[in-house]
């Protein structure tokens, strides 16, 4: 048995017979003087007679102060004292019980304790009423997350004291001040706690904890726009509203997990510190049904939204949020007894890559079948094209959690992709990654439909600026975004090659009889008929292939400026050797005007003013305007 120095029986002065050893220094002794009281009648006696003024002191039904004060916020001293003498209490009626349990002694110290627990339970119930806004979740949270408070430094660290400093100086002691409260409420929150669990009352205890902080957990999730939905409610919403409600709900989880829980969680295991099991009971208690609420409405809105590709962002973006906070729900959400709520973030996890691979299998779908035979006038970008780059190009900003969804989803078979497609062989040896062969996939399916549109044209010299206009688009888009990690440089220097020989053959079938009306050498005597027959041709085919090519439209102002520049090296210099050499023979001639109709100036001007199109088609270079979250109206 532990000696309790804390119990000193007194000492009688009339008795001279005493002998000078405190007459209770031994317990054995009270088995043979049954007229003396035992030791442990001795030390509940002593310790009644202590706690008895300090109890009766703040009986909340005894005096009106009593009633109304808060003994913690009255004199934390002896808020200490009271729950010092509240533990002695109960540590002499358990040692005084294991001798004689049916002892009056122990009827007027459960007396007394029943008063203590009273207070004590009004104590912790003001304390967290009183306290919300120092105990709320944020500020519990950066409690945590500081350095002790005894390594901060002091004014007097500071050399420079100029007004500035002195604003920070004075901030940051605010901010001290404000953490200093919040530490000091959980220490007594914590004494308390402790006090009634040791004493026998963790149900009382555990009831006001309870219901005080589940209701800042449930304010919390309302606050953040969180509600509970069932699969009925989300499936008459209309897309809109589900939109917004998602929205609400990103924002949500990041709060959530990073504060509100956490910050409870924190505060839970501070003041239960004594006890994992009502640590665990506790948090549980208060964060199940709302941590419930929180990770079941991605799962409802994959089940019950209609599985299009337009809708596949949003999702994305609740798959991302979940996998991103995964660490800290299993930190947070630890217990055994929270299995539930982990077991729901991960089911959300598993529809919403359902829904995602649904949403993705039917843009590819569409984008196959799409097959309208309408062109696009001069040969420019399809809205095929635009839309379904822009779809994907945003597709590949979340590539790194699609790996993961589509790590089930079989990668197109190696049949499906031209040999060497990325510029190396897709092998067993040297396997492509299965994100990246989804990609290039996708991208081939457009490519191979921009090839079958290019045979509507009538054309075939707009055909291939057709399909040089397009894939200079896709190569551009592939360039501008993570895309050209994917399918790397060999790619892309593929695909930069094929639409070098696209122009060159847009410039063979649409300026070659331009080139061939001029001599092969310019220079070379000639008698006055052959020199009109050249102009005469030359003025004739110049103007029908610019007449032609006039209505051409090339966006992209590098495709448009190597065109131009390639076609100008092929027709300017020699036209403009034949015309300083053999103009002035027929310039004095009758009708030579006819004749020279151009200046080699103005076949320069003429050849630059080509790609832009017709004047009231506008710009065409609007279709190079940002990616939005559509998916491609001919697709849907």
């Amino acid at each position: 048995m532990r000696t309790i120095n804390w119990f000193s029986p007194k000492h009688s002065t009339s008795d001279s017979t005493s002998p000078s050893t405190s007459q209770f220094s031994s317990p054995s002794r009270f088995a043979f003087s049954p007229s003396r009281p035992s030791f442990s009648e001795a030390v509940i006696d002593r310790t009644i007679e202590m706690a008895e003024p300090m109890i009766t002191k703040w009986d909340p039904d005894t005096t009106t102060f009593a009633k109304v004060t808060s003994l913690f916020y009255e004199n934390r001293k002896e808020a200490k004292d009271f729950i010092k003498c509240v533990n002695n209490l109960q540590k002499a009626m358990h040692f005084h019980a294991s001798e004689n349990s049916r002892s009056d002694k122990l009827v007027r110290a459960q007396s007394l304790m029943q008063i203590a627990m009273k207070r004590l339970q009004k104590e912790f119930y003001q304390i967290l009423s009183i306290n919300r806004a120092h105990l709320d979740p944020e500020s519990i949270s950066t409690v945590s997350s500081r350095t002790s408070i005894s390594t901060r430094s002091s004014t007097s660290e500071f050399d420079v004291e100029d007004d500035d400093d002195r604003a920070s100086i004075n901030a940051c002691e605010s901010i001290y001040e404000v953490e200093d409260i919040s530490n000091v409420i959980m220490a007594d929150l914590r004494l308390i706690a402790e006090c009634m669990i040791s004493s026998g009352y963790t149900k009382e205890c555990l009831q006001i904890y309870n219901v005080m902080r589940k209701s800042i957990i449930d304010e919390g999730i309302n606050r953040l726009s969180v509600e509970k939905l069932s699969s009925s409610q989300v499936h008459k919403m209309h897309w809109e509203v589900v939109d917004l409600k998602i929205k609400d709900w990103l924002n949500a989880v990041d709060v959530a997990m990073k504060i509100l829980f956490n910050g409870e969680r924190i505060l839970c295991d501070h003041v239960f510190a004594s006890s994992d099991a009502i640590r665990e009971s506790c948090f549980t208690e208060i964060s199940k049904d709302g941590a419930l609420i929180l990770f079941s409405f991605p799962e409802i809105v994959a089940k019950n939204s209609k599985k299009s590709p337009e809708k596949v962002f949003r999702l994305l973006d609740m798959y991302t949020s979940i996998a991103e906070h995964w660490p800290e729900i299993e930190t947070t959400f630890s217990f055994d007894s929270e299995s539930a709520i982990r077991s729901q973030a991960l089911i959300s996890l598993v529809k919403l890559g359902e829904s995602i691979r649904t949403a993705l299998a039917e843009f590819e779908t569409a984008l196959q079948k799409e097959s309208s035979k309408s062109t696009v006038a001069g040969g420019g970008i399809h809205h095929l094209t635009v839309e379904a780059m822009n779809y994907i190009t945003l597709l590949v900003d979340y590539s790194n959690v699609l790996s993961d969804i589509l790590a089930e989803s079989p990668p197109p078979a190696k049949g499906s992709l031209p040999e060497s497609y990325f510029g190396i062989a897709d092998s067993d040896e040297s396997p492509a990654p299965a994100i990246s062969l989804r990609f290039a996939w996708l991208i081939l399916i457009l490519l191979c439909k921009l090839d079958v549109k290019a045979k509507h044209y009538k054309d075939v010299s707009l055909a291939y600026l057709f399909l040089a206009n397009n894939l200079r688009y896709v190569v551009v888009k592939v360039l501008s975004s993570n895309l050209k990690y994917l399918l790397g440089e060999n790619w892309i220097s593929k695909q930069e090659g094929k639409i070098k020989k696209f122009g060159l053959n847009y410039e063979r079938l649409g300026w070659s009889h331009v080139i061939e009306s001029l001599p092969i050498e310019p220079n070379a005597t000639m008698d006055p008929q052959q020199v009109k027959e050249i102009f005469k041709r030359f003025n004739s085919s110049f103007e029908q292939a610019h007449r032609k090519q006039s209505v051409c439209v090339v966006p992209n102002s590098k495709l448009r400026d190597d065109l131009k520049v390639s076609i100008a090296r092929k027709i300017l210099p020699a036209y403009r050797e034949f015309y300083n050499k053999h103009r002035d023979a027929i310039v004095k001639e009758r009708h030579s005007r006819h004749l020279i109709r151009f200046s080699p100036e103005d076949v320069g001007y003429h050849l630059s003013d080509l790609f832009f199109g017709p004047i009231e088609s506008g710009s065409s270079s609007s279709v190079e305007s940002s990616p939005s979250r559509t998916t491609p109206s001919r697709l849907r």
